[in-house]
């Protein structure tokens, strides 16, 4: 298992299924078969361990879907007397460009005309968001389906977006 890697978070999504018993590997397993029915090109999957706190905390597996340097790290985990799900999606800065967005006046120089953000940057990632969410949620409306649980509310079903790539 990979350590988790830092992200600027870009944005988020989570919901709490009430009176549904789900194992989260086979919520992850379910959601990387819808994610390549969907054919998103250059995804890679893998499991990544975030720290529930402190540096001696439990730690807690995600499923991370990936795609060049943009990171869905997927929550699938029972609460309660239900299933939790969430997402996180972030771009994932190498090593080199997070050292020079640290420096001062390098940082937003290299912003600005290295690595700007443009319409095509911004659109990828909302294609690549749409799709794994809808992946996610198809997922869900199956299990829910399955167990004759109430179907999630279109508010229930929206992501909370950030700025874009506002680093």
């Amino acid at each position: 298992m990979a350590k988790g890697k830092s992200l600027v978070i870009l944005s988020h999504w989570s919901t709490m299924i009430e009176g549904l018993p789900a194992s989260p590997q086979e919520f992850f397993q379910s959601v990387e078969a819808a994610v390549l029915n969907k054919s998103v090109p250059d995804t890679k999957f893998s499991r990544v361990d975030w720290r529930e706190g402190g540096i001696i905390s439990a730690k807690r597996e995600y499923l991370r879907i990936k795609r060049k340097n943009l990171a869905f790290d997927i929550c699938g985990a029972p609460f309660g007397n239900g299933f939790f799900v969430s997402w996180w999606l972030g771009e994932v800065p190498s090593y080199l460009v997070q050292l020079l967005l640290e420096i001062p006046v390098i940082g937003p120089l290299f912003t600005r005309f290295i690595k700007p953000t443009t319409y095509y940057k911004i659109d990828t990632a909302s294609m690549y968001q749409s799709l794994i969410h809808a992946a996610v949620l198809e997922v869900i409306d199956g299990m829910t389906k399955a167990k004759g649980l109430r179907a999630l509310s279109e508010n229930d079903r929206k992501p909370i977006m950030r700025n874009f790539f506002d680093l």
